[in-house]
C-alpha cells in the first residue's frame, strides 16, 4: 500500500510539473508579439531597436542582455528609426541610428535628445556602392566628373563617405559632378523611409529633384543619370540590366587596397542613448556597449567553429581568414580608439562637403567617459 501511494505522489508530481511546464509555455505564447523579444530581468526597463544582424542577433534574442535592465527589443530599419528619433515619438530608450542623420541633426538642429556610445553595427567598405551605365565611357573614378549622378538621399551616411573617398583617393571632388535625388528608394523595403537629414544639400554642388515616383534604379536603366551612388544594390543591377554594372568590379581587391592603405573600415550606423534616461542612470552607456560586444563576441564565436558548417559559401573559413590576416581578429571593432581615423574622417568629410555647419569632435558627440572604452 505504502509503495502505491509513493507511486501515486511521484505521478501526481510529474504531472503537475508537466501542466506548470505547458502552461507557462502557453502563456508565452498568448503574450508574444511579432518582432518584439523581452529580454533580462533587472531593475530598469529599457526599450530598444535595431537590425537583427548577426553580431545584434544574441542581444535581440535575449541570449544576451544588458546588465540591470529588463530589455525590449524591437526590430526595425534605418529609416524608421532615423524618423522617430529626429521627428518621431522617441519611442526608444536605446536605439540604432545612421551616424551622418544623427552628425547633420546634432550640428545644424541643435538636436540633443539623445547621445552616441561608441558601438557600431553596421560598417561597410563603399567601393562597391557605385554603379553606372557602361555605354557612357565610364572607366575610372576620374570619367565621373562631369557627369550625373543619381542617388536617393543625397546626405545619408554613404554617400558623404563616396565622395569622400573619390576626393581623397582620386581628385574627384563633390561639384564637379550633377545630382539627381530620387523621390524613391528601390531599397525601401530593408531601409525604410528617407529621413529628412538623409536629404541636405551640399556646398556648391548642382542638385536637381528626380521625376515623381521614379527611383534611383529607374533614373539608371532609363539613362537619365549616368551612374548612382547607393547603398544598396539597385534593382536594374540585381536584375541584370545589360547597361548597368559596377565602377569597381574587382571591388573587393580595391577595398582590401583601401584599408591596407587608410586603415578606414567606413562606419554607417552607431547606436544612441536618450540623454534623459542616461542622465538618471549614469551607469547605463556601459552596460549597453558591453551588451553590444558580448552579442558580437557571440557571433564571431559561431563564424569560428560553426559558420563553415551552417552557413551556405562554400570557402566561408578561407574568406574568415583573409579578412582576419588584413583587418586584425576584432576587424568589427567598437570603440573610439580603434575607429578615431575612420570617424574623424567622416567628420571632416561632412564639413567639406558642406554638410555640417561646424566641423564636429568626437568629443562632442559621444557620451562622456565612453571615449576610452575597450572591448573585453
Amino acid at each position: 500500500m505504502k509503495q502505491k501511494q509513493r507511486f501515486s505522489c511521484r505521478n501526481n508530481i510529474k504531472t503537475n510539473m508537466l501542466l506548470l511546464v505547458i502552461a507557462g509555455a502557453l502563456s508565452a505564447c498568448a503574450t508574444s508579439k511579432p518582432q518584439q523579444n523581452s529580454l533580462s530581468k533587472g531593475d530598469l526597463p529599457l526599450k530598444m531597436a535595431g537590425y537583427k544582424f548577426k553580431r545584434l542577433e544574441a542581444l535581440a534574442d535575449g541570449k544576451v542582455g544588458v546588465a540591470g535592465c529588463d530589455v525590449t527589443f524591437d526590430l526595425s530599419s534605418i529609416g524608421n528609426m532615423n524618423t522617430d528619433v529626429f521627428s518621431g515619438e522617441q519611442t526608444y530608450d536605446v536605439t540604432e541610428i545612421g551616424l551622418h542623420p544623427f552628425m547633420l541633426a546634432y550640428a545644424n538642429e541643435a538636436f540633443r535628445d539623445y547621445v552616441l556610445i561608441p558601438v557600431f553595427p553596421l560598417r561597410l567598405f563603399r567601393h562597391k556602392s557605385i554603379f553606372i551605365r557602361t555605354d557612357r565611357n565610364i572607366k575610372t573614378p576620374k570619367d565621373l566628373r562631369g557627369k550625373t549622378i543619381g542617388t536617393a538621399g543625397y546626405s545619408s551616411t554613404s554617400l558623404v563617405w563616396i565622395r569622400g573617398m573619390l576626393q581623397d583617393e582620386y581628385g574627384v571632388r563633390p561639384e564637379e559632378m550633377k545630382w539627381i535625388t530620387s523621390s524613391k528608394d528601390s531599397s525601401a523595403d530593408m531601409a525604410g523611409k528617407i529621413s529628412k537629414q538623409e536629404q541636405v544639400s551640399g556646398k556648391g554642388v548642382s542638385i536637381t529633384p528626380g521625376p515623381a515616383g521614379v527611383d534611383e534604379s529607374d533614373l539608371l536603366a532609363s539613362g537619365k543619370v549616368d551612374a548612382v551612388f547607393h547603398a544598396a544594390e539597385p534593382k536594374a543591377y540585381i536584375e541584370g540590366h545589360p547597361k548597368v554594372g559596377r565602377l569597381f568590379p574587382d571591388y573587393r581587391s580595391v577595398e582590401k587596397d583601401y584599408f591596407s592603405k587608410t586603415g578606414i573600415f567606413p562606419i554607417m550606423h552607431a547606436v544612441a542613448i536618450r540623454k534623459s534616461t542616461l542622465e538618471k542612470n549614469p551607469w547605463l552607456a556601459k552596460a549597453v556597449f558591453d551588451a553590444y560586444s558580448e552579442s558580437k563576441q557571440k557571433a564571431y564565436n559561431y563564424m569560428t567553429k560553426s559558420a563553415w558548417l551552417y552557413d551556405m559559401l562554400p570557402w566561408y573559413g578561407q574568406e574568415l581568414e583573409e579578412t582576419r590576416a588584413v583587418m586584425s581578429d576584432n576587424f568589427f571593432s567598437y570603440g573610439v580608439p580603434p575607429n578615431r581615423k575612420a570617424l574623424e574622417a567622416l567628420f571632416r568629410y561632412s564639413y567639406e562637403q558642406g554638410l555640417t555647419k561646424t566641423h564636429l569632435t568626437i568629443e562632442e558627440l559621444f557620451a562622456p567617459g565612453s571615449l576610452e572604452w575597450i572591448e573585453k
